[in-house]
């Protein structure tokens, strides 16, 4: 006799749903997508974190919030400040 396994044919994203934690873990890897997106750029284009933070006017720390991928405080005015410094753009939608 085997037991079936009550987890096939469930999605992670069911199981988030019942975690309750579906919003707070896609915002998260977005955040982390991005922050990951803006350091490769800056990298490219040789702009190190006090220069991206005289672009934008702000200071090093604020800089260094926005690339950390684990803090959620950017606002979309500053990701997309910021995605424009290094030659790109910004895209949401909702789908």
């Amino acid at each position: 006799m085997t037991k079936k396994n009550p987890h096939i044919g469930s999605s992670f994203e069911s199981w988030l749903d019942e975690q309750g934690i579906r919003e707070q873990v896609t915002a998260a890897a977005i955040k982390a997508v991005i922050a990951h997106q803006l350091a490769s750029e800056m990298k490219k284009k040789k702009i190190t974190k006090q220069r991206m933070a005289t672009l934008m006017k702000t200071s090093r720390a604020q800089v260094d919030r926005l690339l950390d991928p684990d803090n959620g405080s950017a606002t979309i005015e500053t990701l997309q400040r910021a995605a424009r410094i290094v030659g790109r753009e910004l895209r949401m939608q909702l789908v």
